[in-house]
């Protein structure tokens, strides 16, 4: 046999293999007539014998037959594999989701005849491998029609096909064939290639996974090398060139010749002594460059301080000149009780300079008579601030009115879960609006004189709808109002009449029975019997009063003044200004409860006892630099891993106190001085604060140990070494 005939010969044994049997398959949609689909029924039932021999050794129950599904009324076909040991029910649920339509809607027919849901394949006389034709249509057509499911635009192969084998000369025989999905792709496993024609041809690969070789538990090895193969190859220059020399018979033109003159041999070692002073040349500039991008950065980062600095500074004294605007305007306007203490506070001082410099330049009758001129301008200064206080009360009066008149009216408020506020308006709060309305009204100058009989008028109708002495007294100065009106009486001349009005209107909107609103917001309670609680006697100005009236300290073991006895006392005699230690105390609130939310001893605190901690204790200036401007000084943590206490802070500045905060160490940090300065301070708190009860639930050692004690000391005494 020749070279090309064995070549060839497999692919020809692959051609006689396929002439054996003939692939008939089922395309998805057929439109075919009924004649020709008895006509396969037929010819499929009669082999149905045939192939029962060939798988009665396999389960009659996991068998699959052909089922062929007529869609009515469209009469499409659909072919599919299924398994006849399941029921009518399991098919319908199939079709149920390749068609979209409910299974209860799906009705399938056997030669005209319904079957049941519970019924299976094998019930009806389906034979394994076998084919059955239903008829499927909708009990809806309209909401559900039979609409068979779009083809796809490529070849898909079917689940099943029909096999035609030649079993003999004469005879063949059909035999269904399923399709098994292979869930991997097929390998190429060679072939073979045509001389003459060139075409190639491929092994086929089979559906059966190969078996996997058992394990018999040796571990073997492959004796192939990874030796590599070398290959020579012979390599020529791709142009070639000649050339010519001039000889006798010969002439060759040298006109475009060049003359090379050769130069001075340089070695190795000059070569590379070269090389190197040319690297040294490139490093020299390439460290250059780095050495002036250092000393940019360096230079933006000095000229960015020196503005942060500027910017500091400028800060610094603007806010300086901010609390200078603001304390003259203080002085010059005061409004609550803080601005009155700077203004005695101020008088106090001026009135001590002013005596030392009397005592100082001035002797005998001199003296006294500047000491009398000097007691009689500092009457005068306290008779101006008290005009000052009378205008300020009148105003803050009146404020203090809208205020609780706005809060009666005010609608009820709530926050939901998703973080909304809604309002809700109930009858009291309108009758609140009312009366506030109603007062502002009243109260109103600019109005006319028929404006102010519409307002007098409706203010007579709101109070008469309670009869009492209050109302018989509002309507009584109503009617003396509006008659004079009707007289001509000018606006001046009704003043006092329209402030008793104004009076005992505002006495009748604060009566919870006309206006039920405002018994939250009364500080005296309503009931008698509720004001023989928690009150106390002042020993100053011998009333009874509530016990919010009375101002008490810490260490205050009884009831003393009451609020107004020590203001008063404090602008006789003391004079002193509590608003700067009322800001320390603030701003310590402020910084604790973002550090601390449960924190309770900077709430246990008073202006009075924050006074003593920064006066007393740590001498009213910083622990580091001295800085003694209180404006610029807080306390703040000794150690920030605890939580504040007057045993644990320090007096430090603004600046200062936002340094300490960002140490790790302490002790490395600061000097051994400083440290048992600040430990000296904090053992004589513990000594003043544990006197409180509440202070002392939070101290942990009320006592100081005496081994404590000696650290606090400065200087250690000398002892004699013992040999």
């Amino acid at each position: 046999m020749s070279e090309q005939e064995s070549e060839i010969e497999p692919s020809r044994a692959a051609e006689q293999t396929m002439s054996q049997g003939i692939i008939q398959s089922e395309t998805e949609f057929h439109d075919d007539d009924d004649d020709e689909d008895q006509r396969r029924q037929k010819d499929i039932n009669q082999q149905g014998g045939e192939t029962s021999q060939i798988i009665s050794s396999s389960d009659v129950g996991n068998s699959t037959a052909t089922v062929k599904i007529l869609l009515m009324p469209d009469r499409h076909m659909i072919t599919v594999a299924f398994t006849i040991g399941l029921t009518i029910l399991d098919l319908k649920k199939h079709f149920s989701f390749e068609l979209r339509v409910p299974t209860d809607i799906i009705q399938i027919t056997l030669d005209e005849k319904s079957v049941d849901d519970d019924q299976t394949l094998m019930d009806i006389g389906v034979q394994p491998h076998g084919m059955v034709q239903f008829e499927m249509s909708s009990l809806d057509p309209e909401n559900y029609p039979m609409r068979p499911v779009k083809p796809q635009q490529e070849y898909n192969m079917p689940d099943v096909i029909t096999v035609r084998v030649q079993t003999d000369t004469d005879a063949c025989q059909d035999v269904v064939v399923e399709i098994e999905r292979a869930t991997h792709g097929k390998a190429f496993l060679g072939g073979y290639r045509h001389k003459v024609t060139k075409a190639e041809y491929h092994h086929a690969a089979v559906q059966t996974m190969p078996k996997k070789r058992p394990d018999r538990g040796i571990e073997t090895f492959s004796r192939d090398t990874q030796t590599v193969e070398l290959k020579d190859q012979v390599q020529q220059c791709c142009r070639n060139a000649s050339t010519q020399m001039t000889k006798i018979g010969c002439y060759v033109s040298n006109m475009k010749d060049k003359l090379i003159t050769p130069g001075t041999y340089i070695t190795a070692d000059e070569y590379h002594s070269k090389r190197l002073r040319a690297v040294i040349i490139l490093q020299s500039h390439v460290r250059r460059w780095l050495a002036k991008c250092f000393t940019d950065c360096l230079r933006q980062a000095k000229e960015q301080h020196l503005a942060w600095m500027e910017n500091e500074k400028r800060r610094k004294r603007e806010e300086k000149e901010q609390q200078i605007r603001d304390e003259y305007h203080r002085r010059m306007n005061p409004e609550s009780k803080g601005d009155f203490d700077l203004l005695y506070n101020a008088l106090k001082k001026w009135r001590i300079e002013e005596v030392e410099r009397i005592n100082v330049t001035l002797s005998g009758a001199e003296r006294k008579a500047a000491l009398c001129a000097l007691l009689e301008q500092e009457t005068q200064f306290i008779s101006s601030i008290e005009r000052h206080r009378m205008e300020a009360g009148t105003r803050n009066h009146d404020k203090a009115i809208l205020a609780f008149l706005n809060k009666s009216a005010a609608p009820k408020r709530w926050r939901a879960f998703d973080g909304k506020v809604t309002k809700m308006d109930t009858q009291f709060t309108i009758r609140g609006k009312e009366m506030r309305d109603l007062y502002s009204s009243v109260t109103q100058a600019q109005f006319t004189k028929d404006e102010r009989l519409d307002v007098l008028l409706t203010l007579k109708h709101t109070v008469k709808e309670h009869k009492c002495k209050l109302t018989q007294d509002i309507v009584d100065l109503i009617d003396r109002e509006m008659d004079l009106l009707m007289r001509g009486v000018k606006k001046s001349n009704l003043d006092g009449l329209r402030k008793r009005i104004s009076t005992l209107f505002l006495q009748y909107i604060k009566t919870p029975e006309f206006n039920p609103q405002v018994s939250k917001l009364l500080r005296v309670p309503q009931d008698p019997a509720d004001l023989k609680k928690n009150i106390y006697l002042c020993r100053g100005c011998n009333e009874y009063q509530s016990s919010t009236d009375f101002a008490l300290k810490t260490n205050a073991s009884s009831v003393g003044l009451c609020r107004r006895c020590m203001e008063l006392d404090n602008e006789a005699r003391k004079r002193e200004d509590f608003s700067v230690y009322k800001n320390i105390l603030r701003s310590l609130r402020d910084t604790e409860a973002e550090c601390s939310p449960d924190a309770k001893i900077t709430y246990l605190l008073q202006e009075q006892d924050l006074r003593y901690l920064v006066d007393v204790l740590w001498g009213a200036q910083s622990s580091l630099s001295g800085w003694k401007d209180l404006h610029d000084l807080m306390l703040v943590r000794w150690e920030k891993h605890l939580d504040w206490s007057p045993w644990n802070c320090i007096l430090l500045t603004k600046e200062e106190a936002a340094a300490h905060l960002k140490l790790e160490n302490i002790g490395k940090a600061y000097d051994v001085v400083v440290i048992r300065n600040v430990k000296q301070k904090h053992a004589l708190a513990r000594k003043y604060f544990s006197q409180i009860p509440a202070m002392a639930e939070c101290l942990h050692n009320a006592e100081i140990q005496p081994a404590a004690l000696g650290k606090l000391l400065l200087s250690k005494p000398i002892t004699k070494a013992t040999n």
